[in-house]
């Protein structure tokens, strides 16, 4: 068996399960607005970390079970992940230079654009949320990414994930 060869890979598909399932986790009332966009930020780990295993196609799916899981319309969320996706990739070798704080901001600033292309979409639907609290969300989620990113490079080294 070689050395190179893929090795729990499952890690990187439960930790997304995981984020998935605690994207439509209970909340007090007075938090929705914040929810932390739980699948794009351990989806922008992995696709830091690990740009060969996870791209393009796992957000297009990771969105289509979103949409399913939520019950929007079908492609609505697959097209944003896939857009963060994009921009991620787009900047991997940058923001793996940057200090977390630094990647925090950067993440701040393209969940702030997924988060326009969903006020965009919910206004061609007819469901628009209140003004500028769309953008709360990508906030909290830069806010945790620190510590998100943290917790899952411990996971990825103990486990050796590659």
């Amino acid at each position: 068996m070689s050395a190179s060869g893929t090795r729990n890979g499952w890690v990187i598909w439960l930790s997304l399960v995981l984020g998935l399932l605690l994207s439509v986790s209970p909340l007090p009332e007075f938090m929705q607005i914040g929810r932390p966009l739980w699948v794009a930020l351990i989806l922008t780990y992995w696709l830091l970390e690990l740009p060969h295993r996870v791209g393009m196609t796992t957000a297009w799916v990771l969105g289509l079970a979103q949409d399913v899981l939520f019950g929007t319309l079908l492609g609505q969320h697959a097209l944003i992940l896939t857009l963060v996706a994009f921009l991620v990739l787009s900047l991997h070798q940058r923001l793996r230079m940057f200090p977390l704080w630094q990647q925090s901001m950067v993440l701040m600033v393209v969940l702030g654009l997924a988060q326009l292309v969903q006020l965009w979409l919910n206004a061609l639907t007819g469901s628009r949320p209140p003004t500028l609290a769309f953008i709360l969300p990508a906030v909290v989620s830069a806010l945790l990414w620190p510590w998100l990113c943290g917790f899952l490079r411990g996971v990825h080294r103990r486990l050796n994930v590659n």
